[in-house]
């Protein structure tokens, strides 16, 4: 078997990082851990498991926010969008778009915190 764990995000602060992620978008903190020498390690994640996101400072320069272009990066899913969304613009989120219903159900485009672009998906019932 093979899976991914964790893939890097580029961020410019870590607590910045850590109150999107956890507040708006209900992740859970799998790890803050500083080490010698001031090295933080910071993965987030969604509640019940799956891939995680391990929060890594760029370097000046780093495409923070930009690192697929104007493409987006990553696709949220859940099984409440109603919920979900409304929990996000309550903490500020800004959407790109109102949600709409595909095929592969109801979607919309929303910007992280760096203004990168973010789908947030439920899937169809049945």
């Amino acid at each position: 078997m093979i899976r991914l764990r964790d893939v890097t995000y580029l961020v410019h602060d870590h607590d910045e990082a850590l109150a999107f992620f956890v507040d708006a978008l209900g992740f859970a903190v799998r790890q803050d851990e500083t080490f010698d020498g001031g090295w933080r390690r910071v993965v987030v994640g969604p509640q019940d498991g799956g891939t995680g996101l391990v929060l890594a400072l760029g370097a000046p320069g780093a495409p923070v926010g930009r690192q697929v272009g104007a493409d987006v990066a990553f696709f949220l899913e859940t099984d409440d969008f109603a919920a979900q969304h409304e929990r996000m613009l309550r903490h500020g989120i800004r959407f790109r778009e109102e949600p709409r219903r595909e095929p592969y159900g109801t979607v919309a485009v929303f910007e992280d915190l760096y203004g990168g672009a973010w789908d947030l998906i439920e899937p169809p019932v049945g």
